[in-house]
C-alpha cells in the first residue's frame, strides 16, 4: 500500500483510536480534575496523532523523527497520567487494561517507525 497521507499511516490511525479512548476514560473522572487531570490526559493524547501527522508532512526526514520524538513522549505522558487516574479514581478496569494495551502496541509502533527512519539516514 502507497502512503499517500498520514491518514494512511497505521501508527497514526493507532494514535487517533488511542485519543478516543482517553477522552472516554476521562469522562469518567471527577468533574473537578477538569482543569487538571483530565485536560492534561486530553492534551498529551491529541498531541501523539497530531506530531505524527506533522512529522509526516514535514520535508525532512531528520524533521520527521524529531516530531516522532515528541510523539512518544506524548505517549509515556499518556501512560503515566492513566497510571495516575487508576490509582487516584475508581475506573473501570477493563478501560485501563485498554488503554494500556493500545498504548504499548503504539509505542512499538512509533519505535519501529523511528528505526526505519533513522536506518534512512545512516550513511
Amino acid at each position: 500500500m502507497q502512503i499517500r497521507s498520514y491518514r494512511d499511516l497505521l501508527v497514526w490511525q493507532r494514535g487517533m483510536d488511542l485519543t478516543s479512548l482517553v477522552y472516554r476514560l476521562s469522562t469518567e473522572l471527577p468533574a473537578d480534575e477538569r482543569f487538571g487531570l483530565i485536560s492534561q490526559m486530553r492534551r498529551a493524547a491529541v498531541s501523539v496523532p497530531a506530531n505524527i501527522a506533522e512529522g509526516h508532512q514535514r520535508s525532512s526526514t531528520k524533521d520527521y523523527l524529531r516530531f516522532l520524538s515528541i510523539a512518544s513522549g506524548s505517549l509515556a505522558e499518556v501512560e503515566t497520567l492513566i497510571e495516575l487516574a487508576a490509582r487516584l479514581y475508581s475506573v473501570r478496569t477493563t478501560s485501563i487494561e485498554d488503554l494500556v494495551a493500545q498504548a504499548d502496541e503504539l509505542g512499538k509502533m512509533l519505535r519501529s517507525l523511528q528505526q526505519r527512519l533513522e536506518e534512512k539516514l545512516a550513511p
